[in-house]
């Protein structure tokens, strides 16, 4: 029970995350521009991360070791970040929001079905494929 309760307290706490870097992002985005929000923005997480690596130490040189196609998670990243900044002044926060989570529910069902890029493998069943189309029809309300 104690490993749930944490594991649902890290899952809100990059919720939060998500739903607060959003707007920021998009605020330098409306006033610098998108490339440049996304420079910021990945910048800025750099040199934080960069700390605790310096004084924790780090396995940076071993990065040779990771399959070459995980190497592009910084540029979905990027792709997060320009998706926000241009959503955000459009449709709005929560709705932008809700878009972003269905898209990663859709690529997360994908991932688990097919038991991909490590997901533990969950095959889509008629009980998931109902909820997806519920969070479609969700997003669709939501963003018009």
């Amino acid at each position: 029970m104690q490993a749930t309760l944490i594991i649902i307290i890290i899952g809100l706490a990059g919720g939060v995350a998500v739903g607060l870097q959003s707007p920021l992002s998009s605020m330098i985005s409306q006033r610098l521009g998108v490339l440049e929000s996304v420079f910021i923005v990945h910048l800025g997480g750099a040199i934080l991360a960069l700390i605790p690596l310096l004084v924790l130490g780090h396995r940076l040189a071993q990065w040779r070791s990771v399959p070459w196609y995980a190497l592009t998670a910084g540029a979905f990243g990027l792709v997060v970040i320009a998706s926000v900044s241009y959503m955000i002044p459009r449709v709005g926060i929560a709705a932008a929001i809700t878009a972003i989570v269905a898209g990663q529910l859709l690529v997360g069902t994908l991932l688990d079905h097919y038991a991909l890029l490590g997901s533990a493998g969950r095959p889509l069943d008629v009980t998931r494929a109902v909820g997806l189309v519920i969070v479609m029809v969700g997003v669709w309300v939501t963003v018009r």
